[in-house]
């Protein structure tokens, strides 16, 4: 028979910080009671009462002189003020999840909010939850809530702050919540769910389908426990509720090939290894020693934390402004955000996921509060700044994001570093707004380390020259005539335009261009661009590239010659003004000669008498020399064509 464990059985950190502070003052001279039981579980109770600690049930029986604990499900605010007027010292055991929903109800009544709790009304957590607001109202589910918002039908502005029992599941909180949501349009929803809690029924569901029995291990008092056996049920046919090895019969389990082990969050670790080794007692591998006194167990299972140190845990949860980290410790772990990474384009879901487990640095401890600040990214800074080291002298080339222009340059983010890029190794040109580079994702060496003064410094431009030389090899190793390119416009002259083909320049010269007779070559292209060029010409020794953007599949004299024959009348436009007469464009790619004495019917002394560039004029097409493509134009001839027409007409 396969005997498997659930990772997250047992202990979650605050029931086992709880348990901790009633032992370490159990060990103490000063008398103190529970004030209710710590935790859900009889067999933790009964060796605290051993230890000398007792356990009340109301503030009024709290003996004179005595100091109370407050359980790791809290209390409500009436029971401190009493304890405060007792003159009572108080040990406060209260979960930091379940204090924190105080602390969220009791500013929500604060502000005349109606506080509306999904739970148990008769669980501990839930009676102390309301006693830190006023009126409010606790429902089990959607359904026994749906029944109440028909009072918001007609005022849905009336405002809401609703919460959730920790322990609570999402079977029961998603319904609410959506209800909530639909119903009324002035709500605060906080999804206060424990992620321990979460994680713990997710895997027990998970093992519960691998597995054809379920051990649930907890006291039956405790509504953890009591969910968990709940949810099993739901996936696997034989599920038992136990609270010690006593209880399990073998002839329970008897013909399963496996069997599954979980135990709710008050369960104590000794309880688990009772019934995890009386399950795989034939392992000797895995059998595990009893006889440890359950203060010797307790202390072996709860780490201390320091700052400073580097400790591991498991992601239970991802909010807005932190990361919730279970370290297996009396401390409740959290990495604000601003601590998990320096990069301010990454989110916190692409770092880390619930589940994983994570290596942090720990900065604060709060012993009071239960709490431990953790930073991910100042560990990481250490295993970065060894990562640029050795970049250095490897010439490793680096990724980053830049953050900032400065006087002298930019910085970019590197592992959470700052590295500065001077402005002449950036790879803009001089002069460059360099500002447009910010948020760029960019490639980088490493030029200069300074670990003491915590300097680096960079260069884009080494990395991009680099690039710039390979693809320049690789076109002069294809290169060929006629072969086309996609490439960029980099620079105009008033010759032509400069084109990058892939790390390499090729020259288009303005005759290139276009069909289209132009004096610029601003007039068809811009720097930018993006353009299709074609070989036409390359020196390898000169490196020099000689590109066409006309596309020659579209001959403008083919095109001019099956339009327009000998005696043709058009619209021109006059291109160009000689001493000797005008050309003007019949189609784009085709000019024709207007020779200064056909401008005009008369005696004319210059072309510029009677014509000006850019204007349309109508012409008679005289003669076509197919062989060297040239054609002659005539004003002169169009105006005799209509005096003669005129004569006949009258002559008619």
């Amino acid at each position: 028979m396969k005997v498997m464990l659930a990772k997250s059985a047992g202990f979650c950190f605050g029931v086992r910080r709880a348990v901790q502070l009633a032992e370490k003052i159990a060990a103490g001279d000063a008398p103190y009671v529970m004030l209710g039981p710590v935790i859900h579980n009889d067999h933790v109770i009964e060796h605290l009462a051993e230890q000398g600690v007792g356990c009340v049930e109301r503030v009024d029986q709290v003996p004179p002189g005595c100091g109370v604990i407050i359980r790791s499900h809290g209390e409500g605010k009436a029971v401190y003020d009493k304890l405060q007027e007792m003159g009572c010292p108080v040990a406060d055991a209260t979960c930091v999840k379940v204090a924190k929903i105080h602390q969220i109800v009791q500013d929500a009544s604060r502000r005349g909010r109606q506080v509306i709790i999904i739970g148990d009304p008769v669980h501990p957590e839930v009676t102390a939850i309301a006693g830190w607001c006023t009126g409010a109202k606790i429902f089990r589910n959607a359904t026994e809530l749906g029944e109440f918002l028909k009072e918001y039908e007609e005022n849905p502005q009336k405002p809401i702050t609703l919460v959730s029992q920790t322990t609570s599941t999402d079977r029961i909180w998603s319904p609410c919540r959506e209800k909530v949501k639909k119903e009324c349009t002035n709500a605060e929803i906080f999804d206060t769910i424990c992620d321990a809690t979460c994680m713990r029924q997710s895997e027990a569901q998970s093992l519960a389908e691998q597995c054809d029995a379920m051990i649930v291990i907890g006291d039956r008092k405790s509504s953890n426990t009591t969910r968990l056996a709940e949810l099993c049920r739901a996936h696997c046919p034989l599920v038992y509720h136990i609270s010690r090895a006593e209880e399990l019969d073998r002839r329970m389990v008897s013909g399963v090939a496996s069997v599954g082990i979980t135990a709710g969050a008050s369960t104590p670790g000794w309880i688990i290894k009772e019934v995890n080794h009386k399950m795989s007692e034939e392992n000797n591998n895995n059998a595990m020693e009893i006889e440890e006194s359950f203060a010797d167990m307790l202390e072996k299972s709860i780490k201390t934390l320091n700052t400073g140190d580097k400790v591991t845990g498991v992601v239970t949860g991802i909010t807005p402004s932190e990361v919730n980290v279970d370290l297996g410790t009396k401390h409740a772990g959290y990495i604000p955000i601003s601590e998990l990474t320096d990069d301010p384009s990454v989110k916190p879901e692409d770092i880390v996921k619930v589940g994983d487990t994570i290596e942090t640095y720990v900065m604060r401890v709060n012993d009071v509060e239960g709490v431990a600040t953790l930073s991910k990214k100042r560990l990481d800074s250490v295993k970065n700044w060894d990562t640029i080291e050795v970049a250095v002298e490897d010439k490793t080339i680096m990724e980053g994001t830049v953050t900032e222009q400065n006087k002298g340059g930019i910085v970019v983010n590197v592992k959470g570093i700052r590295v500065f890029v001077p402005a002449s190794q950036t790879g803009m040109p001089r002069g460059a707004d360099l500002s447009e580079m910010i948020k760029e994702h960019v490639k980088l060496r490493i030029t200069e380390v300074n670990r003491s003064r915590r300097r680096v410094v960079g260069s884009i431009r080494a990395v991009r020259a680099e690039e710039r030389a390979a693809k320049a090899a690789e076109v002069w190793a294809n290169i060929e005539v006629g072969k086309k390119y996609d490439g960029v416009v980099k620079s105009l002259t008033s010759y032509g335009a400069f084109v990058d083909i892939g790390g390499v320049d090729g020259m288009v010269h303005v005759s290139e261009l276009s069909w289209s007779r132009i004096k610029n070559p601003a007039e068809v292209v811009s720097v930018g661009d993006e353009v299709s060029v074609y070989v036409i010409a390359f020196d390898p020794e000169k490196k020099k590239i000689s590109l066409g953007m006309k596309d020659h599949n579209e001959d403008p004299w083919e095109k001019f010659t099956s339009t327009y024959e000998v005696g043709s009348v058009a619209s021109v436009r006059v291109v160009k003004l000689m001493t000797f007469g005008a050309f003007a464009e019949i189609v784009p790619g085709v000019d024709g000669l207007i020779h200064i004495s056909q401008i005009a019917d008369h005696r004319i002394d210059k072309p510029s008498d009677e014509l000006e560039e850019g204007q349309i004029v109508d012409v008679k097409i005289t003669d076509i020399d197919y062989d060297r493509k040239k054609v002659s134009l005539s004003i002169r001839a169009l105006l005799n064509d209509a005096r003669a027409a005129d004569r006949d007409e009258y002559d008619d």
